[in-house]
């Protein structure tokens, strides 16, 4: 339990800080998956409303498959950068998605925020955090020795406060700790709801890209987070 609270309390502290951060040269992200995003097409259109009526949505829909967004939500701005809008979430993609965001600003400190699914400690991002920071250490061999050797030991060094980027884990069962999800919210509130109808995944995805695109340039703005850490008691 104290460890729970500690873990709790340091996010809260982060977001409380990130403005400063950000005007110090170190950049606040919120990062994780959004998956099994369906492409789903009315069986018929929608009518519209008119004086008097309310809008008409066929109950009946078509199937064309998922795909899924990878995204990183700025805490100090809250635009959403880097993005990778895709069907996959594998080690590698997520390791690209990080290395993507952090080469928007290759000489900053970076804070990312997760939850510590597999794909978050794999030995992929243990090297490319490795390559990016300029350290030079052997990193062993996973499975058997040194930093890779188990998810424990890359945790432990994916987490070292004295490399430029570090990460910080939400605790199990936290999500609403982290602030993408949030931001995940609205845009199935926004885009992914009952009334929308997508022929194909290529159009699904292309309307989530221009979302993205709307809300970085017209809604992002930072959440007012008002929790400070302290759980509540019975």
């Amino acid at each position: 339990m104290e460890k729970f609270e500690e873990q709790v309390k340091e996010i809260c502290d982060i977001y409380k800080s990130a403005s400063e951060l950000y005007e110090k040269g170190t950049y606040v992200y919120s990062i994780d998956e959004k998956t099994g995003i369906q492409a789903l097409e009315h069986a018929a259109p929608v009518i519209l409303q008119k004086s008097g009526s309310v809008l008409k949505v066929e109950q009946e829909y078509k199937r064309h498959g998922t795909t899924g967004i990878i995204a990183a939500r700025n805490v100090s701005t809250g635009e959403i950068e880097a993005p990778m809008i895709q069907p996959t979430r594998t080690e590698e993609d997520f390791k690209n998605h990080i290395e993507k965001l952090v080469n928007l600003h290759p000489d900053a400190e970076h804070i990312l925020i997760m939850d510590n699914l597999n794909t978050h400690v794999s030995e992929m991002l243990v090297r490319l955090i490795a390559e990016k920071c300029d350290i030079q250490d052997d990193l062993g061999i996973k499975g058997k020795r040194g930093i890779l050797k188990s998810m424990e030991t890359r945790e432990k060094f994916l987490t070292d406060s004295s490399h430029m980027i570090r990460i910080v884990y939400t605790p199990k069962h936290c999500s609403w700790l982290n602030q993408i999800e949030i931001w995940f919210g609205i845009l199935s509130r926004k885009l992914l709801n009952k009334r929308s109808s997508f022929k194909t995944i290529q159009e699904l995805e292309s309307k989530i890209k221009k979302f993205i695109e709307y809300y970085n340039r017209y809604l992002a703005k930072p959440f007012k987070w008002t929790y400070s850490g302290k759980l509540l008691k019975a």
